[in-house]
């Protein structure tokens, strides 16, 4: 990588994290602007709308999912956009995002997925995820300052899209949130790790996938498919789309309506004529 080059990415990093863009969002941007600077015939600063516009359509041809060729579009815009003034105007459009069907998991197969988890920490924060409707970032990033046991609430500060929401938390787990909580300070981490910090993602991805072997559930179900269980049963239980919208802290209502598609019970119920 060029001095220039890794100068310009430079700048574009500190512009996305002090508008607090998520690690994952600096990392792509990081990614693509390499990738698209090294290719670039004249000094990266001069904008050549013909020369992205064939770096696109390349991309999309080798088999790049339109979501990356739209992302790899997002970051250079950004850079010549925002940190270098020159807007892009670039009339081109790609395929949209394939929509797939959230992967739900039953009443029934959640309480399977419980039963199995001997530690009763880590089922705690398999129940809390699924009882809150929690991503898995959220939950190993809650602090005891956010936990709310009188009023049955969880305040989430800083969620995705830098955006602070309320979610519920079950009856059923406060008294084992109690037992959690007892002689932690209010910054310490619900779910510490083994040395008192906060855990990876992915341990807690790993306690759930070892669950779901364990519980025997033959899904491609993820930790992400608690949240998507939430949702669908709050649905189910005839529970107003825009509060669950509210509770999942979606910005769009479209967002939350997929799950519509996953709780048609009369859909459900009808028997086959075979």
């Amino acid at each position: 990588m060029s001095v220039k080059i890794q100068t310009e990415i430079q700048r574009v990093v500190d512009e996305l994290k002090l508008r607090h863009y998520s690690p994952r969002t600096v990392k792509s941007y990081q990614a693509f602007l390499d990738k698209y600077f090294q290719t670039c015939p004249h000094d990266i600063c001069s904008l050549d709308l013909e020369h992205l516009r064939q770096y696109l359509i390349k991309k999309s041809e080798q088999g790049y999912e339109a979501t990356s060729v739209n992302l790899m579009h997002n970051a250079i815009k950004f850079y010549y956009d925002q940190i270098i003034r020159i807007p892009i105007k670039l009339e081109i459009k790609f395929a949209k995002r394939r929509q797939y069907l959230p992967i739900v998991l039953s009443r029934e197969e959640i309480q399977r997925i419980l039963v199995v988890i001997t530690n009763i920490k880590h089922r705690l924060m398999i129940a809390l995820s699924y009882g809150a409707g929690l991503r898995v970032s959220e939950t190993v990033g809650l602090r005891v300052k956010n936990v709310d046991l009188d009023n049955l609430s969880l305040n989430l500060t800083g969620a995705k899209g830098n955006k602070d929401r309320q979610t519920i938390i079950p009856a059923k787990l406060v008294e084992e949130i109690k037992v959690l909580m007892a002689g932690k300070s209010i910054e310490d981490y619900l779910f510490a790790s083994e040395r008192g910090g906060k855990l990876t993602d992915r341990t807690a991805q790993k306690i759930f996938e070892t669950a779901l072997k364990k519980s025997g559930i033959q899904k491609a179900a993820t930790f992400h498919s608690l949240r998507h269980s939430f949702a669908t049963h709050l649905l189910e239980n005839g529970v107003d789309i825009r509060y669950i919208q509210e509770l999942l802290g979606h910005s769009n209502i479209r967002t939350t309506q997929i799950y519509t598609k996953v709780t048609n019970k009369a859909i459900r119920n009808i028997k086959s004529p075979l």
